[in-house]
């Protein structure tokens, strides 16, 4: 039986470096967000439960804003700058991985289309 905290019944692989762009849902920025370009950006939930959630994100070129959640993602593919309000300045590429503190805000240079595998605490 399932308990309240699984976020998965099944095991499985998922080719998250694979995937083609289609396989992953439109999830439009809100305009404020964009600082310059027009990136696109999209989103594949793996999985969710009540503490964790799990899933494949991706940023086309372009800067964008946004206020993080309690997060470690890998980057899978592509390149970007994320600066961090009041910390670090962020430049991440394949085979990185990061850790990010819920409430931190940043800024997000895309150079080359970035693809990451995250887990958050909703």
């Amino acid at each position: 039986m399932e308990d309240d905290k699984s976020f998965t019944v099944t095991p499985r692989v998922v080719r998250a470096a694979a995937l083609a762009d289609a396989d992953l849902d439109p999830a439009p920025l809100d305009p404020a967000q964009v600082v310059s370009g027009a990136p696109e950006v999209r989103h594949l939930e793996v999985a969710s439960g009540a503490d964790l959630a799990v899933g494949v994100w991706q940023h086309g070129p372009g800067v964008s804003t946004d206020t993080e959640a309690d997060e470690v993602f890998v980057v899978l593919g592509g390149r970007a700058t994320i600066a961090v309000e009041g910390g670090p300045v962020l430049d991440v590429g394949p085979g990185d991985v990061v850790l990010m503190p819920g409430g931190a805000r940043t800024v997000w240079t895309v150079h080359e289309t970035l693809r990451k595998v995250y887990a958050v605490r909703p």
